[in-house]
Order: C-alpha cells, then structure tokens, then sequence
C-alpha cells in the first residue's frame, strides 16, 4: 500500500456544537464510502475550522462521532483570508491504500463546493 492524501471540506449554517458534530460525521462518512477506505487504513487527518467555529472541535466530532479513536488528529485554524469561506471544515486525510490518486473521490459538501467545483463534480 502507498499513501494517498483524501480532501474534504464541508459548511455548516450555525455555530452550533450539533450542527458541527452532523456535517463532520457526514462529510467523513461519504469520504470514507467514496473511496472504499478501511478507517483501520488511515494513518492520519488534519483538520482545520474557520475562526467563526468555536462551539465545537471538529477533530472530536470526527473522532467520537465515528468511533475513530485511534487515528491521530491534528487540528488548527483555517487562515482568515478576507472573502474567504466561512463556518467552514475541511480535512485531508493520509490514508494507506491501493487506490490510483486519480480514482481518488475528493468530498465537497454544502457551500464548500465552491472551493473546489473540479473536484466537486466527482464527489
């Protein structure tokens, strides 16, 4: 098995903990089933929130919402770059598979599409 890196990203409407806690668990549920991913396979994931988000972090919601308490999480804060996306999640996730890096489904939910509408298209 080689490395691959897996993008993800994902919005939410409120800065509320439950509304975190649902988008993260969805976003890295799709990612996970898009791409076949063992979660035994992931080596690690880096998780970076927007400065708006502050009820909950987005790491634990991943981690407790999915039962993953042996993947290693790195969380941080998105950079505030003026007209930049807010209430926004995303995730890059080292995985240790067999999976060409251009058969790699990348997920884009709710208004973080916009970030990335090439690789939208194929989430």
């Amino acid at each position: 098995m080689k490395p691959v890196a897996i993008r993800g990203a994902t919005t939410v409407n409120n800065n509320d903990a439950d509304e975190i806690k649902s988008a993260c668990v969805e976003m890295m549920t799709k990612l996970v089933e898009a791409n076949s991913i063992n979660p035994d396979d992931i080596t690690m994931c880096f998780v970076t929130m927007t400065k708006d988000l502050t009820a909950f972090n987005a790491s634990a919601a991943i981690r407790t919402g999915l039962d993953w308490s042996q993947v290693p999480f790195f969380t941080s804060l998105e950079p505030d770059v003026d007209g930049s996306l807010e209430r926004c999640i995303r995730v890059l996730v080292q995985v240790g598979a067999d999976i060409d890096k251009s058969a790699v489904k990348h997920i884009y939910l709710g208004e973080a599409a916009k970030l990335r509408p090439d690789l939208s298209a194929k989430s």
